[in-house]
């Protein structure tokens, strides 16, 4: 299926939640260092479970409620220099961090949202074990504000400080293990109204939030230290959540395949008013299968069999096509029934008549089941979950809800973004009874001083940042431009202000611009270079250790050894560092080599030279030298001879 959808038409509405690292010296509430532990750095460990609370109002939030349905343990392995008793929650957490908190003022300004007159903590609650309190701190700091994104202006709803979560280890069996060394690491989250109203817009409008981010210089990069969320609905839908967007390039192809789904749910509750159908024609009428299912050569029945396990099936009257209906592409709304099953009762999956016979289920098989539940296959279905007898009745329960959840259409959900840019099922999206205060860390007022010290943090305006480059390196707009945009641009001026005399800033920026990202476009994992050992090559080239013109070739080396000296590699690929006495005797030998064509052609012999002399020496000895040095022993040849 391959549907073009018109987004206006469609009134696609995408707000984003654009959540970053900050670069400060401690956690958010107390004195840990605010990095990443060593994998080797000795740990305590504790296990814990957690529970919903009922707020002010006497509510619980569905999603809290969810999670502990869930009736999961939560392991805890705790870094002892990155973690203390704030993270296990045996310790009142300590004040709100000022150096966080002026970095948060500082990039709220640039957005020209408003500061609250006091910054008061708020306890979100979140019971999956990634706080080990069961609950997230969060301050609000500004409200309102708007950025320009291709000439139209977004709205900005809310800039929030908050502490990030615990690593997650992995899960076994009902325990999911985490680390704490990440918990607590203080963390912007800036929101935009929904105002983005396709799928480049959103990557255009994370990309220039990511890029205020980076101009702050005090926000952390890497894999995990950026993390977007987006709220997508069209009209006539609902507000989605989709979590875990990993990369910029994967949002507009998040929210291409999310409209596509809620169009195709809408399309699909058309198709159940069509039919005739209505939600009290769907009961949780559960029929024992196992019987007709004993000798089937199905794999996945045959194991649950084995562990006495029982097949339970539901009939769907009137509903042939419906859990086959492709939603978007390789996701059906079986798929969407089976992740309901999976989250809510914690079973494999489900099968379901419009895929049958499959599986090893035989046409036999599928006739016996349609007689026993005593259907019509020209125009009914049912569905089937294999597994222990109270888990099977579990999941067939959610999924019966979440057919009849298709007759409104698109519920309000919170989905797992997938790597190729579909979602699944993840959670209920939170409600309004998951926020009350924290009561162990007072107001912060925000002071005129507070708001004078933060504006040192306050990220330049990239246009005027791009004038700035381009007046003080000399750097085109073009280059200029590629670095602001590029995650290189503070690599590129501690280089250029510490090589400055010694190396053009014009070459340094082309190798953070168009170097590394043509060489990471080859597939070379340049990457895996650490900007340390960049600088290593850049300091050999400024000492005439290296030609400019090595660079690449060492790079591609590194890639495979990230872990060599520049010195070794240099030795190995034989770029060794050539003195200007060695070129200099080169060049006269190679123009006494050709003497005949430099005399008959004279000054435009150079390029013959200088390509025989370059083939000699490139990356040993820096291209400009060379050529000015071929240039004045051109000369001086043809002065003495006349």
């Amino acid at each position: 299926m391959a549907e073009k959808l018109d987004y206006r038409e469609l009134g696609l509405k995408v707000g984003l939640e654009i959540h970053q690292q900050l670069a400060t010296r401690h956690k958010l509430f107390c004195g840990c260092p605010a990095d990443l532990a060593p994998e080797d750095e000795e740990e305590d460990e504790f296990t814990r479970r957690l529970r919903p609370t009922r707020s002010e109002l006497g509510e619980i939030d569905p999603a809290a409620l969810f999670e502990w349905r869930k009736g999961r343990r939560y392991h805890y392995k705790a870094p002892v220099e990155h973690s203390c008793l704030v993270e296990a929650d045996e310790e009142p957490p300590h004040p709100l961090n000022r150096e966080a908190l002026l970095v948060t003022l500082g990039f709220a300004m640039a957005l020209g949202s408003k500061p609250v007159d006091e910054v008061y903590t708020m306890r979100k609650i979140v019971i999956d074990g990634s706080n080990t309190s069961g609950f997230q701190r969060t301050s609000l700091i500004a409200l309102g504000g708007s950025i320009l994104v291709e000439g139209k202006r977004i709205g900005i709803q809310t800039v929030v400080l908050e502490e990030d979560a615990s690593r997650k280890l992995g899960e076994e069996g009902v325990t999911t293990k985490y680390r704490l060394d990440r918990l607590g690491i203080p963390l912007i989250e800036v929101s935009t109204a929904p105002d983005i109203e396709s799928p480049e817009e959103a990557k255009n409008a994370a990309y220039h939030l990511g890029l205020l981010f980076r101009l702050t210089g005090k926000v952390r990069r890497g894999i995990g230290t950026i993390r977007q969320d987006i709220n997508v609905s069209i009209r006539g839908g609902a507000v989605t959540e989709i979590k875990g967007v990993q990369t910029l390039e994967l949002i507009p192809k998040a929210v291409e395949m999310e409209a596509l789904r809620q169009h195709r749910l809408l399309q699909l509750r058309e198709i159940l008013r069509e039919k005739g159908l209505s939600p009290g024609d769907i009961t949780l009428d559960i029929r024992d299968l196992t019987p007709v299912l004993q000798g089937t050569k199905s794999k996945i029945i045959r194991r649950v069999l084995k562990k006495g396990g029982k097949v339970l099936g539901v009939p769907l009257r009137g509903m042939k096509g419906v859990p086959g209906y492709q939603l978007v592409p390789g996701r059906r709304f079986g798929t969407e029934l089976a992740d309901y099953a999976r989250f809510w009762a914690g079973v494999g999956g489900l099968f379901h008549s419009d895929e049958l016979p499959n599986y090893g289920i035989t046409s036999s098989e599928v006739e016996e089941i349609y007689s026993r539940l005593g259907l019509d296959p020209s125009k009914d279905a049912f569905i089937l979950v294999a597994d222990e007898e109270e888990k099977a009745r579990k999941a067939l329960s959610a999924v019966v809800e979440r057919i009849k959840q298709a007759f409104q259409g698109v519920p309000e959900e919170t989905r797992q973004c997938l790597p190729d840019g579909t979602t699944r099922f993840l959670r209920p999206r939170p409600g309004s009874a998951r926020m009350y205060p924290e009561t162990d860390i007072p107001p912060t007022p925000v002071t005129r001083e507070l708001l004078e010290e933060a504006e040192k943090y306050k990220p330049e305006d990239p246009e005027v940042l791009v004038k700035n480059l381009s007046e003080k390196y000399g750097l085109n707009k073009q280059l200029a431009l590629q670095l602001v945009r590029s995650p290189h641009l503070d690599d590129f001026i501690d280089a250029a202000e510490k090589y400055k005399g010694k190396l053009s800033p014009t070459w340094i920026a082309s190798v953070y611009t168009n170097l590394i990202p043509m060489l990471r476009s080859e597939g070379v994992n340049v990457d895996a270079v650490s900007n340390e050992k960049i600088e290593e090559l850049l300091d050999s080239i400024s000492r005439g250790e290296l030609g400019k013109e090595a660079a690449e070739d060492v790079l591609r080396k590194l890639a495979e050894e990230p872990g060599k000296k520049i010195s070794e590699i240099a030795e190995e690929l034989g770029l060794l560092g050539l003195k200007e006495d060695d070129v200099r005797e080169l060049t006269r030998k190679i123009i006494e080599e050709n003497s005949r064509t430099v005399l008959e052609k004279k000054e435009r012999a150079f390029g013959l030279v200088m390509g025989r002399v370059m083939s000699k020496v490139r990356g040993r000895f820096d291209g400009k030298r060379t050529a000015e040095i071929v240039r004045e022993e051109l000369k001086r040849y043809l002065e003495e001879k006349g």
